[in-house]
């Protein structure tokens, strides 16, 4: 009798221990399927957002507009001349502005020549000293920056919200534009640009 149950607990054992692998090997499938949909779903954003760049079907003349660089001196569109521009037009207080900023770092690290230009337009009215701290804090290293305080750069350009991202040609003529953050360093992005770089 004794031998009876203690083959009879064995054959318990091991069928619980067929269970618990057979439960684990399911859990684990399950959290890497769970895995693949959160990354197929984090790329369809990023392709989402990307796509929302809205071309426009001929280059459209801007208007006259000023801003100032870090020193104070006066500029417009026309000292960029010759230069492909990606200007965003954002603010500190922006939070979308904020973490979209070391993605616009990066890629005027990654494209950055006499070609292409990123652009960072602030129309901080704090002024210089509040987008230099903001610059500091997280580490940006490529980007110049530019200032409007008195935010006519948004009425000029018919900025509807903030960040608002143009691109514009060597003429001084906007492409299209993307209203809203986006991730700027990305092979997709970089592709897309470099078209416009090389073939405008």
């Amino acid at each position: 009798m004794k031998s009876l149950l203690v083959h009879m607990n064995l054959k318990v054992g091991f069928a619980a221990g067929i269970i618990l692998v057979v439960v684990t090997t399911l859990t684990i499938v399950s959290l890497r399927n769970e895995k693949n949909v959160t990354d197929q779903a984090a790329d369809n954003v990023r392709q989402s957002q990307q796509r929302s760049f809205v071309m426009h079907d001929a280059p459209r003349p801007l208007p006259e507009f000023g801003f100032e660089n870090v020193e104070g001196q006066p500029m417009t569109l026309s000292d960029f001349e010759g230069t492909v521009v990606l200007l965003n037009v954002w603010a500190t207080w922006c939070v979308p502005c904020r973490e979209e900023m070391p993605t616009l770092d990066a890629l005027q690290a990654e494209l950055g020549s006499s070609e292409f230009k990123v652009v960072a337009l602030s129309i901080d009215r704090a002024g210089v000293d509040v987008v230099q701290d903001f610059y500091t804090e997280i580490g940006i290293r490529n980007l110049d920056f530019f200032i409007d305080p008195t935010m006519k750069t948004t009425t000029a350009l018919g900025i509807p919200g903030l960040p608002t991202t143009l691109l514009i040609d060597r003429n001084g003529r906007e492409l299209g534009r993307l209203v809203g953050p986006t991730e700027w360093a990305t092979a997709e992005m970089i592709k897309f640009l470099e078209t416009h770089i090389y073939t405008d």
